[in-house]
């Protein structure tokens, strides 16, 4: 395994692998996270608006927190859109609505 793909599973932005340490929900519930952000993503949240918080959410603060979380965001999204393809095919290209 290279440095780089080291960094990377250590951030949390492995394209090859699933997020593996995920908030508990009394983690959640400590951190005051609203129930629609409560999701696979939480564990990279928490610790984001922790930083934020302690920064007095100045942007160019907690950069690497943000950019972690939004890469777990996009890669759910991409899951989400090939689910429902897979749904679509299955369904011969029937909408579901």
């Amino acid at each position: 395994m290279a440095v780089t793909d080291q960094i990377k599973e250590a951030v949390g932005i492995s394209a090859t692998s699933a997020p593996t340490a995920k908030a508990t929900r009394e983690e959640m519930s400590a951190a005051r996270l609203p129930l629609p952000y409560r999701d696979s993503c939480a564990h990279l949240l928490i610790p984001l608006n922790r930083c934020r918080h302690e920064e007095f959410y100045l942007p160019w603060k907690c950069e690497t927190e943000r950019h972690s979380y939004e890469k777990c965001q996009y890669e759910e999204f991409k899951q989400r859109v090939a689910k429902m393809e897979e749904l679509r095919a299955a369904k011969g290209g029937a909408r579901s609505n």
